[in-house]
């Protein structure tokens, strides 16, 4: 796996940040950038829960991941452990195509800085997804940069 580092600058606080990126209803909005069809998730933001980020598929099918909240510091860092993808209402945690990126972290950091937060991602992909991760961030970023400020 690789790991990607994207941030950005955002003129909020560190908590209206966060709970811009992770309230429910704006979640869904900035995460529209990674999934047109619509993209939320089930299980909340405390370390040790299970979380299902949930979207459907080109064909409509529900699909994602299943993940767990590996550390919440709220206000200050997230990391959210991959674990398994979800077809439909099945949990695939075992198969080899899995077990390949299984364990991937997706780590925020929010910085105070002048004028505001500098929010952190880094991110471990595997080959396949780098491409789309580095042409995609930049634009969610910058959607939760408007939805911020």
């Amino acid at each position: 796996m690789k790991k990607l580092h994207f941030s950005v600058v955002i003129n909020a606080s560190k908590e209206k940040v966060w709970d811009t990126m992770l309230s429910d209803v704006t979640y869904r909005e900035w995460t529209s950038v990674f999934n047109p069809g619509g993209s939320y998730y089930k299980g909340d933001w405390s370390e040790g829960s299970k979380m299902l980020f949930i979207g459907p598929d080109e064909k409509g099918a529900l699909g994602g991941m299943v993940s767990m909240i590996d550390k919440s510091v709220p206000h200050e860092f997230l990391s959210i452990k991959h674990v398994g993808e979800l077809r439909g209402d099945v949990e695939d945690t075992t198969s080899p195509e899995v077990l390949k990126w299984s364990g991937a972290l997706e780590n925020y950091t929010f910085k105070e800085v002048s004028g505001g937060t500098e929010l952190g991602i880094d991110i471990n992909v595997v080959e396949e997804f780098e491409g789309y991760m580095n042409d995609t961030w930049p634009a969610a970023l910058e959607k939760l940069k408007g939805m911020c400020e």
